[in-house]
């Protein structure tokens, strides 16, 4: 198959990697019905209690409206709940449930596969090199 000037393009290059790795993270999450949106804010609200959606928001990089609709799709899975924030009577509190928490241990032990079989092909020092280099993208 001739690619021709898409061979040539970083862009092209990361997100052929970026759907295969895309689709092994959904498969390895299938069961608790995680995306990479949702597994994202299951960690940093589990990081940061009390957090209100617009700290959720900032902290994930997405408008509040994106992130309403994270918390929302968590809380329908029951492993996020809202209660009234003790600091700000206007806000509502994140933080996981029971049900999250425990999900959020075998969600972990996924991801980590995850990334283990994505990875494998490099050794430790080339994904330390790939992470500085992705980092300079941009």
């Amino acid at each position: 198959m001739e690619y021709g000037i898409l061979e040539d393009l970083m862009g092209y290059a990361l997100r052929r990697a970026q759907i295969r790795i895309y689709q092994d993270f959904l498969d390895a999450l299938d069961a608790w019905s995680i995306t990479p949106p949702r597994f994202s804010a299951m960690i940093i609200i589990d990081g940061n209690a009390q957090m209100k959606l617009t700290e959720l928001a900032a902290a994930m990089g997405i408008a509040r409206s994106g992130a309403v609709e994270v918390v929302n799709s968590l809380e329908k899975l029951g492993f996020v709940s809202r209660s009234d924030s003790a600091v700000d009577k206007r806000a509502h509190a994140l933080a996981l449930t029971s049900a999250g928490k425990q999900a959020l241990a075998g969600i972990i032990q996924a991801i980590q596969a995850h990334d283990a079989r994505i990875s494998a092909r490099l050794t430790s020092a080339e994904q330390a090199e790939l992470r500085r280099l992705l980092g300079l993208l941009g």
